[in-house]
C-alpha cells in the first residue's frame, strides 16, 4: 500500500469519527428533551434517540450480557477482520476507502457503546409514513463503506 493512500485513509477515518462525535454532541445539546425538528416538508427530521441496540434498534431487548457480547465484542472482531483483510490483501481504490469508512463508522459507534452503553441517533429521512429508522453519521459511513467495498470489488479495482 502506498504511503499517500494510507495517509488519505487515516485522514478519512479520523475525519469520519470526528464528524460523527461532533454531530452526536450537537444532537445531545440541541435535540435531547425536545420533540425534534423537521425540514423540507418533513422529508428530513432531526430527533434525539439513545439506541442501545444496533441498526433499527436490533438487539436492544437482549439481556445486557448478550447485547454487549454481540455489539461490543462481535463488532470489534468484525471491524478487525475487515481492517486485516484490507491490509493483508492489499486492497486499493474503492474497496480500500470503503473499508476505511466502514471501520471508522464501526469504531465511532463502538467507542460510544464502550463509554455509555448506547449510541446517539438523530437523523430520520422519508416521505409520509415511508421513513428510515433513526441513524447517525457513523451509520452512513458504515453503509457507504459496504457499498464502496462491494462496488469496487465488483468492478475489480
Amino acid at each position: 500500500m502506498k504511503r499517500a493512500g494510507a495517509t488519505a485513509a487515516l485522514i478519512l477515518m479520523l475525519t469520519t469519527i470526528g464528524c460523527d462525535h461532533m454531530t452526536k454532541h450537537i444532537a445531545a445539546q440541541q435535540l435531547a428533551g425536545t420533540s425534534g425538528r423537521s425540514y423540507f416538508n418533513d422529508i428530513l427530521r432531526f430527533e434525539y434517540a439513545e439506541n442501545p441496540g444496533a441498526f433499527l434498534s436490533l438487539g436492544s431487548t437482549l439481556p445486557d450480557w448478550a447485547r454487549n457480547g454481540l455489539l461490543i465484542i462481535g463488532a470489534g472482531i468484525g471491524l478487525a477482520t475487515v481492517a486485516i483483510a484490507a491490509l493483508k490483501f492489499r486492497w486499493r481504490g474503492l474497496p480500500f476507502f470503503g473499508a476505511s469508512l466502514f471501520v471508522a463508522g464501526g469504531i465511532s459507534n463502538l467507542l460510544d457503546r464502550l463509554a455509555t452503553g448506547s449510541v446517539i441517533d438523530f437523523v430520520n429521512v422519508g416521505v409520509g409514513s415511508l421513513r428510515t429508522g433513526i441513524f447517525n453519521v457513523a451509520d452512513v459511513a458504515l453503509l457507504a463503506g459496504v457499498g464502496l467495498m462491494a462496488f469496487g470489488t465488483r468492478r475489480g479495482s
